[in-house]
C-alpha cells in the first residue's frame, strides 16, 4: 500500500488519516466542505472536529472525490446515511480491485442495509473490510493506545490491512466476521442513547449496567439472525465498542440520551451539534430490521420510539420495567 485515501473529513477520517500517515503512507483525505480543505491543506489544522490537534502536513486534502479513487486503499469515514450517496459519485473513477475499508458505523435508515450492503450495491468491484472498535477519535488522534477490530470474509485483506494502519499504539486485531462487527458497531449507538437517558434521568449504576447488559443480548440476536458468530461480540467490535459508548459523555450519542434524559427537546440537542450522532437514524433502521427479522428488540425498539416518534420517556421505561421476566439465556440463539 503506497497511498490511502480517506472518504470522510469528519473527526474519524480526519484521525484515521493521521493513524496511516504515522505508518509513512501518502494520504489523500476528500472532505465536502472547501473550507476544510484549505484549513488541512495551509494550516494543517481540522478545527471543525479536531481542535487543538496538530496534523501531520504530509496529510493532504482534497475536495475532488475521482483523485482519492486513485489510491491503493480506500478509507470510507462518511456518516452512514450519506454513504450511498457519495459512493455512487465516486463510483464511475473506482478502479476494479481497489479495497474499500468501512469505517462507518451505521445501517441505512431508508433501507436498513448494513453499510457492507451499500458497498456490495454501488461498488460491486471493491473488496470489503470493516474497521470496528473501542476508538474516541480524540484519543487517536492524540496517539493513545487503541485497539481496534479489522473484519473481512477474505482473510487476506483483513491481514493487509490490519498491516497498513496497525501500529504499536493502534493495534489491529483481524476477524472474518464483518457482519458481526458491523452489527456491533451499530446497535451500540443505540444502546449509548439508552444508557446517556438512564444517566441523565438519574437511574442509577445498576440500571446503566442491566441495560447494558441486556441490550448486548438483542445485540447478538439480530447479529446471529443477519449470519454472524455470537462470539464476535464478545470482541473489540462488540463488548468492547459498547462498553466504552454507553459509559461516557465523550460519546456523542450517550451524550444526547443524557440531554434528552435531562428534559431537553431531541431538535434542541441536534441543532446545536456540528457532529453527527448516528445512534438516532440507526434506532430506525435497527427497529425496521428486527421487525423484519422477527428479532425481539425492546431496548432498540424503545430508543426509535423515543428519538423518532415522540414517545414519552418515562412511558417508555414504564413500559420496559413491565415486561414479563425470563430466563436469562436468549444470547445464544437468536
Amino acid at each position: 500500500m503506497r497511498t490511502i485515501g480517506i472518504i470522510g473529513g469528519g473527526a474519524w477520517g480526519t484521525t484515521l488519516g493521521l493513524v496511516a500517515r504515522r505508518r509513512d503512507h501518502a494520504v489523500l483525505l476528500w472532505a465536502h466542505e472547501a473550507e476544510l480543505v484549505a484549513a488541512i491543506n495551509a494550516r494543517h489544522a481540522n478545527a471543525l472536529y479536531l481542535p487543538d490537534i496538530a496534523l501531520d502536513p504530509g496529510l493532504r486534502a482534497t475536495g475532488d472525490l475521482a483523485a482519492v479513487a486513485q489510491s491503493d486503499l480506500i478509507v470510507l469515514a462518511t456518516p452512514a446515511q450519506h454513504l450511498r450517496g457519495v459512493l455512487g459519485r465516486v463510483a464511475p473513477a473506482w478502479r476494479k480491485g481497489t479495497p474499500a475499508v468501512i469505517a462507518v458505523k451505521g445501517i441505512e435508515d431508508r433501507t436498513a442495509a448494513l453499510m457492507s450492503e451499500i458497498v456490495a450495491e454501488v461498488l460491486p468491484q471493491a473488496p470489503v473490510a470493516i474497521l470496528s472498535g473501542p476508538t474516541f477519535a480524540i484519543e487517536v488522534a492524540r496517539d493513545l493506545p487503541t485497539a481496534v477490530t479489522v473484519a473481512a470474509t477474505d482473510t487476506t485483506l483483513a491481514a493487509t490491512v490490519a498491516d497498513a494502519l496497525g501500529s504499536p499504539r493502534f493495534r489491529t486485531y483481524q476477524s472474518d466476521d464483518p457482519i458481526g462487527a458491523q452489527i456491533g458497531g451499530a446497535v451500540k449507538n443505540v444502546l449509548a442513547i439508552a444508557c446517556g437517558i438512564v444517566e441523565g434521568r438519574g437511574l442509577g449504576d445498576n440500571a446503566r449496567a442491566a441495560l447494558i447488559t441486556r441490550g448486548l443480548a438483542e445485540m447478538i440476536r439480530l447479529g446471529i439472525t443477519k449470519g454472524a458468530r455470537p462470539e464476535t461480540f464478545m470482541g473489540l467490535s462488540g463488548l468492547g465498542d459498547l462498553t466504552l459508548t454507553c459509559n461516557a459523555l465523550q460519546s456523542r450519542n450517550f451524550s444526547l440520551g443524557f440531554e434528552l434524559g435531562q428534559g431537553r427537546a431531541l431538535k434542541d440537542v441536534l441543532g446545536a451539534r456540528r457532529s453527527v450522532a448516528e445512534g438516532v437514524a440507526t434506532a430506525a433502521a435497527v427497529s425496521t430490521l428486527a421487525k423484519r427479522l422477527g428479532v425481539d428488540m425492546p431496548i432498540a425498539l424503545a430508543v426509535d420510539g423515543i428519538v423518532n416518534h415522540f414517545a414519552s420517556i418515562d412511558v417508555t421505561i414504564a413500559g420496559l420495567l413491565a415486561r414479563p421476566v425470563k430466563l436469562e439465556m436468549p444470547t445464544v440463539s437468536a
